[in-house]
C-alpha cells in the first residue's frame, strides 16, 4: 500500500446548499469510481472553495455519502484574477496499490480543463 493524492474540481451553477451538495458529493464519488476506491480507503480530505462559495461547507457535503469518520477541512481558494467562478476543488490523501501513474483525477462541470496535464 502506497498513499497516494487524488485532485478533483467542480463547478456550481449557483451558491446553493443543494447545488454544493449535489456537485461536491458527485465529485467526491466519482473519484471514488475512477480509482477503484472506498471511503475507508481515504486518509483525509482537503476542500478549497472561491470566494463566491458561502452557503454551506462542502466537507457537511461530504458527511452525506459516508465521509463522516473522515478527516475533512475547508478552505478558501486564492481568489486569482480570471480564475474559474463558483468553484470547488478537492485533495484526497488515500491508500492504494496503484502506481501514480495509475491515478485518476477529476474534473467536473466548469472546472473540465483545469488540469488538462494530469492523468485521467
Amino acid at each position: 500500500m502506497a498513499v497516494r493524492a487524488l485532485r478533483g474540481a467542480t463547478t456550481v451553477a449557483a451558491d446553493t446548499p443543494e447545488q454544493i451538495t449535489e456537485r461536491t458529493q458527485e465529485m467526491l464519488l466519482e473519484l471514488l469510481s475512477q480509482n477503484e476506491l472506498v471511503v475507508d480507503d481515504v486518509i483525509s480530505v482537503l476542500f478549497t472553495a472561491t470566494e463566491d462559495i458561502v452557503s454551506i461547507f462542502p466537507a457537511a457535503a461530504a458527511r452525506g455519502v459516508g465521509f463522516g469518520a473522515v478527516p475533512l477541512i475547508c478552505a478558501r481558494e486564492i481568489p486569482v484574477k480570471g480564475s474559474t467562478p463558483l468553484c470547488l476543488r478537492v485533495m484526497l490523501h488515500v491508500e492504494t496499490t496503484r502506481d501514480r501513474d495509475a491515478i485518476h483525477h477529476v474534473y467536473l462541470h466548469g472546472a473540465q480543463g483545469l488540469r488538462d496535464d494530469l492523468p485521467r
